[in-house]
């Protein structure tokens, strides 16, 4: 909790606000057995029914006193907590929005929204005990034990057996607790990991009749939750019988001494009841702080968690003195680039040397897992190499800006992502503030994905559900195209990107991109021969390392990897 304490910093004044409310309202709670006392002592007892209405009004005024207090402090809690967990969610968004794939590999993505969601619940509970709790029970408890001794000196060995009762009772739970609190935000990472991988392959799991193992699978998650769910709570149970119970000794215990003490003299007996009354105060005090003893392991594993992700520096960022590029020509170049990825124990690529230039195509194809998406990974900085430079118009492009170097970049991933909305939003989402309609319908022209707009009912509004599912993998990846068109960047990067199109879609497609992106820079990761034939530059990748560099006619001549891949999809005439 320590760790995230600075986020505490702009609510000082109304922390203090709320310790002076709780300095007054414990006031008010500890003169409330005295005034009973006076009322036993001095009304009751000499029949003074004047004395009795009279303190019997301070009685109500301190109660309505004590009442505005809580109701005060409840509020202040409430409202601290809320603001330091809404600053400390969207400062996890945001730093999470900085990570670079290297992170990403390290926090699961179930994990991180575990962590912006019920992890930050369990701090603002905690902060709303807190200050509510911790800074009262000590008050309370500390006013208690003063105001006691004050009444009967003779008694002070009955508070320290209730004391020592209490200490252990708390002490056992703790100790008992505490490790179970961080299994159990691992188990709700765990539940979370395997309902998303559920309903994200749903369609996976029905095809392969998995329903039965999947249900195994997330039971015996559910069964391990709630298990140690129910461990913590049966011991967390114990708590408050065992603590009345000890409450109850400890009254008849002073009822017990106590009227031997009235018997002799040596006590009053509104003396004792307010003694009594201060002992329940000092045992309520104890409750309250078991109660945080509940609270706080469980919210301190979750603000440790949260501490881990704002704490990460991302491993891509910015240099001091970046810049961003004046005008970008658009010419990359990869000088001897290797790359392992991190934790990687070997490179994925090795040697990597070429030049992709403006106005003309650069393909790459090779076998799965040859690091063809690895290399384009490297230009928008997803990943930095491991040796070597990546360099964009001459200057590397850890030289420059991320946003701004991003900015030149049209990237369309290997699988298509499109976000809740409708076509025209996710068309306009690279560039929201100033694309056209115009620049739109133009960018879905060239993706040839017009015709399927124009079908729908509502064409440009068309709605979009999460994640696309609502429309076809080619589609797909046709909006996802059209997307980074309407950018307008000097570089165009297509990881993989035409491979749900049918074959006259993608000659349409390849055809309308040399037509209208001409000018621009163009790397294509490609598994179809037929996606790469016309490109300028292509290349053959294996192993990590580039085999083949040249045209379609070159490689079919020189490279035996290229001339394998490419007759085992088309006939020598279609080669030709």
């Amino acid at each position: 909790m320590t760790r995230l304490m600075k986020y505490c910093t702009p609510y000082v004044i109304h922390i203090l606000l709320a310790i002076m409310l709780l300095f007054s309202q414990a006031y008010c709670d500890l003169a409330l057995p005295s005034y009973m006392s006076d009322i036993i002592n001095k009304g009751i007892a000499s029949g003074n029914t004047r004395e009795i209405w009279n303190i019997g009004a301070k009685m109500l005024l301190v109660a309505l006193l004590s009442a505005v207090c809580s109701v005060a402090v409840s509020l202040i809690a409430a409202r601290v907590a809320a603001g330091v967990c809404r600053t400390l969610r969207l400062n996890l968004f945001e730093k999470v929005e900085t990570f670079s794939n290297a992170e990403f590999d390290c926090f699961s993505t179930s994990s991180l929204i575990t962590r912006t969601t019920n992890d930050i619940t369990q701090v603002q509970t905690l902060l709303v005990m807190a200050i509510r709790m911790v800074l009262y029970a000590p008050i309370l408890g500390t006013g208690g034990v003063l105001r006691a001794l004050s009444k009967s000196r003779s008694m002070s060995w009955v508070i320290g057996i209730a004391v020592i009762c209490l200490l252990c009772l708390v002490a056992v739970v703790f100790v008992v607790a505490m490790p179970r609190f961080r299994v159990i935000q691992n188990l709700i990472d765990r539940l979370n990991l395997i309902v998303r991988e559920n309903l994200e392959g749903m369609l996976v799991i029905r095809a392969f009749s998995t329903q039965r193992f999947e249900e195994n699978r997330f039971d015996k998650a559910n069964h391990d939750l709630t298990d140690t769910n129910l461990f913590i709570n049966r011991l967390m149970s114990t708590m408050m019988p065992t603590m009345m119970l000890i409450m109850n000794l400890i009254t008849v215990l002073i009822v017990w001494v106590g009227s031997h003490q009235v018997s002799a003299l040596h006590l009053q007996v509104g003396d004792m009841l307010a003694y009594m009354q201060y002992v329940m105060q000092i045992i309520l005090a104890f409750l309250m702080m078991a109660m945080m003893f509940i609270l706080i392991p469980r919210a301190s594993v979750s603000a440790e968690r949260i501490a881990d992700v704002l704490e990460t520096e991302p491993s891509i960022k910015n240099r001091e003195n970046t810049r961003a590029p004046q005008t970008c020509g658009g010419v990359i170049r990869f000088e001897h680039v290797s790359f392992r990825y991190p934790k990687g124990d070997q490179d994925v690529l090795h040697d990597i040397d070429f030049t992709a230039v403006p106005g003309q195509t650069t393909a790459i194809i090779g076998s799965t897992g040859s690091g063809k998406s690895s290399i384009v990974n490297l230009i928008p900085r997803f990943y930095d190499p491991t040796e070597g430079r990546v360099t964009l118009d001459g200057v590397d492009i850890r030289e420059f800006d991320i946003h701004e170097l991003r900015r030149q970049i049209g990237y369309v991933p290997q699988k298509g992502i499109l976000f809740s909305g409708t076509i025209q939003s996710n068309l306009a989402y690279a560039d929201p503030d100033t694309a056209t309609q115009e620049e739109i319908t133009r960018a879905a022209e060239i993706a040839q994905a017009t015709e399927f707009i124009e079908s729908k009912p509502d064409k440009f509004e068309t709605e979009i559900a999460q994640g696309g599912s609502n429309v076809s993998g080619g589609q797909k990846q046709r909006l996802s195209i059209a997307r980074a068109l309407v950018k307008k960047p000097q570089i165009h990067i297509f990881d993989d990107s035409f491979s749900a199109l049918d074959f006259k879609t993608d000659a349409k497609l390849q055809s309308a991109l040399h037509e209208k992106t001409g000018w621009a820079t163009t790397i294509v990761v490609a598994q179809r021969i037929s996606s790469i034939m016309y490109a300028e530059q292509i290349l053959v990748l294996e192993n990590g390392r580039i085999v083949g560099k040249g045209t379609h006619r070159e490689l079919m001549d020189s490279c035996e990897v290229y001339r394998e891949i490419a007759l085992s999809q088309l006939s020598k005439e279609e080669l030709e």
